[in-house]
């Protein structure tokens, strides 16, 4: 090889190694996206820091050199650190929830705290947490704390009569803090702007409906008309009776306001038992489900609501009683809905409440029937307007009267529920079986996984915490959609025809020559007795 070879080559070498040289360079000059940093001043701050300094065995502090060669270069956003706002959403909420903790009059200033004693329906919530912790359910009493002091404010802002915590319901974005409320006879506040809006509308499309029918009878149209009639509308229950006995507020954290949840409609909890849908934690979210569900996440929150209520609230043998003086009035009826508390009720062992035969707990709140209704509503009953049509549909065959339907009654006890995938409805345990003598009895449903109720001696008391879900041992399959509609019913007035063949038309058209010329002989044979007479 001869030299100017050889000096070629190493030019090409060291232009290689001069390129990479750059490129590392170039990447170890790359910023932090975060920072500001990057890693070539960074090791050059070092590595002087250490060649002036020149510490003993550098290499073992290293790493510390370089954390401070880090805090020198750190530069905050404002002058003091105090100065800096937190926009947190645990800081914002923090804000929010520090209202509760501050008793204000009506003109800003802390309120003296009375010594009288003045009766509140506000629940003794610590008290129940105590109980309930010993069984491991429940909240932690920081938040337990909060959830009281949200109540409290529910309860000076509205003339409530009777106050409970119900439960908490866990959502994909928030979650929501139920109360159970009634309101004292004769102050229960008006019913909402929506439902009176939903009234109004309803009132104009019936009106306008029946315009439409009044100009269509006006109208000559021969074209055919069907005979179908949608099914009726199921009324919803009054306030103060069956799904609708009680009222609901809803929030999503303690110190948020609080918020009614509208009444419950019978074709929302007949939808709600056809669909499986998470929570959002937010009201007016659309649930998007098949079959449609007719409203949004609030019904469909209030439909849980009055199922799981039906289904999970439950208490001892004996806690309550019908009125002697309603089984009077109420003999031959089919059911009762209102009972009253035993006051000469002493409590029942903890032992043959943790019973697994489930006969000393009973269901204190109606069965919701598969109508969606507590009490039955016969749908072919007639009112004053099938009456004055009656005369018109004479014609018409009269639907058969269907069967009422009908489930357990009031204070049914737990042990005729059905079975849950070969388990029993509920499982009954005590809280301590090292100390039994200061247990509790705590039953946990397994039809509704979070419903749990405990009871020792006069108290009892019952709760919900989970997703809002019905357990099922197989997995949820959306139902099919209906089945394709029918044809128009074939007959010989809409039946097509066969096509005649050659033969007939041909036999069809000699037919209607030969009526032809009839007619014209019998014409010229009229004008000529006309002529002579």
């Amino acid at each position: 090889m001869s030299d100017n070879e050889i000096d070629s080559t190493t030019v090409l070498n060291e232009l290689t190694k001069e390129r990479e040289f750059q490129k590392a360079k170039a990447f170890l000059l790359t910023a932090s996206t975060c920072t500001g940093m990057n890693v070539y001043d960074h090791l050059s701050r070092v590595l002087g820091k250490i060649l002036d300094e020149k510490p003993d065995n550098c290499v073992d502090i290293f790493e510390d050199i370089s954390k401070d060669a880090k805090r020198t270069k750190f530069t905050s956003d404002v002058d003091t650190i105090q100065d800096k706002v937190d926009r947190s959403t645990q800081v914002a909420l923090a804000q929010v929830q520090r209202k509760l903790f501050t008793k204000q009059g009506e003109d800003g200033e802390e309120e003296v705290p009375q010594d009288e004693e003045v009766e509140t329906p506000l629940p003794n919530l610590m008290e129940l947490c105590f109980f309930f912790e010993q069984a491991g359910i429940g909240l932690n009493r920081e938040e337990i704390v909060r959830v009281w002091l949200a109540m409290k404010n529910l309860v000076d802002n509205h003339p409530l009569q009777h106050v409970r915590f119900w439960g908490k319901i866990f959502g994909t974005e928030q979650n929501y803090y139920i109360a159970e409320v009634e309101y004292r006879e004769g102050d229960e506040e008006e019913e909402d702007e929506d439902e009176q809006e939903e009234k109004e509308e309803e009132k104009t499309e019936k009106e306008a409906g029946d315009e439409e029918a009044e100009e269509e009878e006006v109208e000559e149209d021969d074209t055919p008309k069907p005979d179908f009639k949608p099914p009726p509308v199921v009324p919803k229950e009054e306030n103060r009776t069956g799904v609708n006995k009680k009222t609901y507020f809803v929030c999503n954290d303690p110190g948020k306001p609080w918020v009614k949840l509208p009444h419950a409609q019978p074709n929302q909890i007949t939808l709600s038992r056809q669909i499986k849908k998470y929570f959002t934690g937010r009201l007016d979210a659309a649930v998007v489900s098949y079959p449609p569900f007719p409203g949004n996440e609030a019904n469909y929150l209030r439909a849980q609501i009055a199922r799981i209520s039906a289904g999970t609230h439950i208490s001892p043998l004996g806690f309550y009683q019908f009125d002697e003086e309603e089984e009077e009035e109420e003999e031959g009826e089919a059911g009762r809905d209102h009972f009253v508390e035993n006051i000469d009720f002493e409590g029942i062992p903890i032992r043959e409440l943790a019973d697994p035969s489930l006969s000393n707990w009973v269901h204190h709140v109606q069965h919701i029937l598969p109508q969606g209704r507590c009490s039955w509503w016969n749908p072919v009953q007639k009112n004053e307007e099938d009456f004055e049509d009656e005369e018109e549909e004479e014609e018409r065959e009269e639907p058969d009267e269907p069967e009422p339907e009908v489930g357990p009654p009031l204070l049914t006890p737990l042990a005729e529920d059905e079975e849950v995938g070969g388990m029993p409805a509920w499982t009954p345990a005590l809280s301590s079986t090292l100390i039994p003598q200061f247990a509790i009895a705590v039953m946990h449903s397994n039809l509704w996984p979070g419903a749990h109720a405990f009871a020792i001696d006069k108290k009892f008391e019952n709760i919900y915490i989970g997703h809002g879900h019905k357990y099922k041992p197989d997995n949820y399959t959306p139902p099919h959609p209906p089945p394709i509609q029918e044809e128009f019913p074939s007959g010989p007035e809409i039946t097509e025809a066969e096509d005649p063949t050659p033969e007939e038309e041909a036999a069809l058209r000699a037919a209607q020559q030969e009526a032809a010329e009839a007619a014209e002989e019998m014409e010229e044979a009229e004008e000529d007795d006309d002529e002579d007479d």
